[in-house]
This record gives structure tokens, C-alpha cells and sequence, in this order.
């Protein structure tokens, strides 16, 4: 009994160690496109997440119910398995931050959890129905859906922009954008605690369940909601730099209407889906109305090099962090020796990537979107672009496309100020 409440407190520190990790990995979909477009200041951004991430964590348990109890069958479940899960989880998101890709800490959480019951109960402990309808299919549909209503309230955020027909009109214009960008991006915030934050929760009961502390089917206890939303906020508050350049300036250029038309996607996508228990990546939302708001300009291009590395990540999430829970829970199905070891490697393998990390570190300091290599329209951009209307004078006035010239010969002109038209 002893070493089963021993084991119990290991899964539940560890649980929130990846809540943490979940945190500061996941900042990038609330605050990258505010901080990229100047809408907020870099650590004000993280610390205003991080506060409504906490705040999130109270609003539902839909999402921590539909993993508790739906994606894993509970009856004969190992504690021991959920440890091996969070294992894989926590190694994983740890090695994406490390070379700056969003990929999804959902994912890796139910790919770690899969792979960890199938090599302790085979095939029959996995729910292949909740899998592929409150898993599989958000993670395809998220990003798409999300894509495309950013796309379309981009194009109506311009239409309506070219209307504007003086500076006075444009400066105020530009301000309320921002003012928007600030409150769709405490929106994605509060969504994100609302459905990552449960994650943990769903987690450490489950645990609770298979030590039986808990009785099947309960509801988190008050103690695991507060513990999670404070890990999530903590990691959120640390700001993952590294993927919010990405984010923020690796994929797109992002003005601050596009920003807004992201976010505000992006969080209704989200809430959506926690409201229904669907438990799906709000890193993939995000993404998906990143690219949709950078496709959504004229003149708007996507770096499909950087795109195209994150769309692998995302495929490789599930099954790279469910053979880590895997080769986990077969350590620890040797007894007390086999958890040691696994523990052992994590704490390893996580100092490890923390120390590769220090050799190119990644502050608030560097995440502004100057230095991006520009990057030719690839096919998409290009189709998109094909069917699109010509701007009107107005709308390229709006969107501050300026066309630079070459000075006339033998005129005198500062270099640092080209002529434009």
C-alpha cells in the first residue's frame, strides 16, 4: 500500500510537470500574433495568459471527464501505466521546444497514454470510438475549420478596412485592431486553460481512479483543478519563445487585423470544442488560423518550408510519444527497479534538452518578426491569389502595400527612406 501512495504522488507530480511543460509550450497560440504585431509587449502578453489560463481551469470539466474516463478503459488500469504516459508526453514536448515546432501537447499526451495501455492491456484498453471521434477527427477538422474562418474574416476585415480614406481614419483603425487583438487574445487564453489545463486534471483523476481513491466516472476534486490551472499558468508565464517566434513570425507576416481575425477564430474553435468534450489541439487551431489569416491578404504569403515542419511534427506526435509510453510501461511492468529507471530517464532526457537549449537561447528579446528570410508564393498562395478580386486603391492603402522605387539619377535622397508610391 505504501508504494502504491508513493506511486500515486510520482504520477501526480509528474502529471503536473507536463502541465507545466504544456504551459510554456503552448504560450505561442494565445500571445505569438499580439506580440508579433506590437499589439502587447512580450511579457506583459505571457503574464496576462498565464492569468486567464489559471482562470480557464474553473470553467469546465467536459474535457477531463471525456479523458478520465473515455479513451482508456479504467477496470485493471496500472497506475503505473499513467506515469509511462506522461513519460512520453513530457519528453516529447520537450524536444519540439527545443527546435521551436508547435506541435500538439494534446497529441502527445494521448499518444503517450495509448501506447502505455496497449503494451499493459493490449488493443481492448484503448476506446477506438472515443479516439476517432473526440481525438482523431478535431485534429483534422480543427485546423481546417479554423483555417478558413480566419481566411474569410480576414478578406471581410479588409473589405471593410478599404473604406478608409484618410490617416486619421487609418490611425484609428489600427488602434481598435489592436485593442481587438489584446481581447481575442484573452479569449484564446481563457480557451486554452478552459481545455488544456483539464487534460492534467483528466490525468491525475484517472490516476486516482486506478488507485482507487476515486470511484469510476467522478468528477476532478477541487484540489487537482486548482493544481492544474496554477502548473499551466506558472509554464504559461515563463513564455516558450522559442515557438512563439515561430508562430509569431515564422510562418506568416501578421498585420494586426490578421492577428485579430486569428485569434478570434481560433478561440471560437476552441471553446466550441471544450463546451462538446472534444479534447482537441488548440496548438493546431491556432496554427490553422495563423496560415488561414496570412493566406486571407493580398498579397499575403505563407512560408510553406516552416509550415511543411510543423505539419510533420503534428504526424509524428501521436505515434513518437505513444512508442515512448510504450517502452515506459515496459520498464515499469518489471517492478519497482522499472519505475526507478524510467524516472531516472526523464529527468535525464529532460537536462539533457535543456542544456542543448542553453547553447542558442531564445529570450523575450527575440521574437520580433525582423530577420525572417523572405520565401517565394508557394502553390496555394498562388491559387488563392488567382481567384481573388484585384485591391482597389483604397484596400492596398489599408493593407500598407507600398511599391519601392529607385531614386531618380542625380537626386538626393536619404537611403534609410526610399521613395514609395
Amino acid at each position: 500500500m505504501e508504494h502504491i501512495t508513493l506511486l500515486l504522488a510520482i504520477v501526480i507530480v509528474t502529471a503536473l510537470v507536463f502541465d507545466f511543460t504544456n504551459g510554456f509550450h503552448d504560450t505561442a497560440n494565445a500571445m505569438a500574433t499580439t506580440i508579433s504585431t506590437g499589439a502587447l509587449r512580450p511579457k506583459t502578453a505571457v503574464a496576462m495568459s498565464a492569468v486567464l489560463n489559471l482562470v480557464g481551469a474553473f470553467l469546465s470539466v467536459e474535457v477531463a471527464k471525456t479523458i478520465s474516463g473515455g479513451i482508456i478503459n479504467e477496470d485493471g488500469l496500472r497506475t503505473e501505466v499513467i506515469f509511462a504516459a506522461l513519460v512520453g508526453a513530457i519528453l516529447w514536448n520537450l524536444l519540439t521546444w527545443l527546435v521551436g515546432l508547435p506541435s500538439s501537447s494534446s497529441h502527445a499526451l494521448f499518444g503517450g497514454l495509448i501506447g502505455a495501455a496497449v503494451m499493459s492491456a493490449g488493443w481492448s484498453s484503448v476506446n477506438g470510438g472515443t479516439v476517432v471521434t473526440k481525438v482523431l477527427l478535431p485534429a483534422v477538422a480543427a485546423p481546417i475549420v479554423a483555417g478558413l474562418a480566419a481566411l474569410l474574416a480576414t478578406r471581410l476585415t479588409y473589405r471593410i478596412g478599404g473604406k478608409i480614406r484618410n490617416d486619421a481614419q487609418e490611425k484609428a483603425t489600427a488602434k481598435g485592431y489592436r485593442a481587438g487583438q489584446i481581447a481575442s487574445a484573452g479569449l484564446v487564453s481563457l480557451a486554452h486553460g478552459t481545455n488544456d489545463a483539464q487534460k492534467t486534471m483528466g490525468i491525475i483523476t484517472l490516476a486516482l481512479v486506478t488507485s482507487g481513491v476515486l470511484h469510476p466516472g467522478s468528477n476532478p476534486p477541487v484540489w487537482v483543478i486548482v493544481c492544474a490551472g496554477t502548473a499551466i499558468a506558472l509554464g504559461t508565464y515563463l513564455g516558450g519563445w522559442r515557438i512563439i517566434r515561430t508562430m509569431g513570425s515564422g510562418l506568416t507576416d501578421l498585420k494586426p487585423p490578421q492577428g485579430f481575425a486569428a485569434q478570434t477564430s481560433a478561440a471560437t474553435v476552441i471553446l466550441a470544442s471544450s463546451h462538446l468534450g472534444f479534447s482537441l489541439s488548440t496548438t493546431q487551431s491556432c496554427s490553422g488560423a495563423v496560415m488561414g489569416a496570412g493566406l486571407g491578404r493580398q498579397g499575403g504569403v505563407v512560408r510553406w518550408s516552416t509550415a511543411t515542419r510543423m505539419f510533420v511534427a503534428w504526424g509524428l506526435t501521436l505515434p513518437a510519444a505513444g512508442l515512448v509510453g510504450a517502452g515506459a510501461e515496459l520498464l515499469t511492468k518489471q517492478g519497482t527497479w522499472g519505475v526507478v529507471v524510467v524516472a531516472a530517464l526523464l529527468v535525464v532526457g529532460s537536462g539533457a534538452i535543456w542544456l542543448v537549449s542553453r547553447r542558442k537561447p531564445v529570450g523575450h528579446g527575440d521574437v520580433a518578426p525582423t530577420g525572417v528570410a523572405a520565401e517565394s508564393p508557394g502553390v496555394v498562395t498562388t491559387a488563392i491569389a488567382a481567384v481573388s478580386p484585384p485591391l482597389t486603391a483604397a484596400q492596398a492603402a489599408a493593407q500598407d502595400l507600398k511599391t519601392t522605387i529607385p531614386a531618380p539619377a542625380g537626386t538626393t535622397q536619404d537611403p534609410a527612406r526610399p521613395a514609395t508610391v
